[in-house]
């Protein structure tokens, strides 16, 4: 599926799909911040913490499936598996992009 996407998040894409966490961190801002299963994450360091735990934990892999929005944010739909209960999950990753810089990321369930 050929989605069009911003260049940030063709970026997370690649970089989860290389179990890149500097890649994947060096998507968001300084002081970006993440919300994911009820838990906050502020500033590159600790995303980059974050996403190297879930990738070593899970064995995640990500497949896009739908993008509406504009280079200023928008809602990314995407299948995840992995080593998880549930695996596979439709996902929505709510994102607030300022100059191809994500601002803001909140993961919740996909109504999909």
């Amino acid at each position: 599926m050929d989605l069009k996407l911003p260049e940030v998040v063709s970026d997370l894409l690649t970089a989860q799909k290389n179990y890149d966490s500097d890649a994947y961190a060096d998507c968001f801002s300084e002081k970006a911040h993440v919300i994911d299963e009820e838990r906050e994450y502020k500033g590159k360091k600790a995303i980059k913490d974050w996403i190297e735990d879930a990738n070593q934990q899970f064995k995640i892999t990500m497949v896009p499936t739908e993008y509406s929005g504009t280079d200023s944010g928008g809602i990314l739909t995407a299948v995840i598996s992995g080593d998880f209960d549930g695996s596979p999950v439709a996902l929505d990753y709510h994102l607030e992009i300022t100059d191809n810089m994500i601002e803001r990321l909140e993961i919740t369930l996909s109504n999909e």
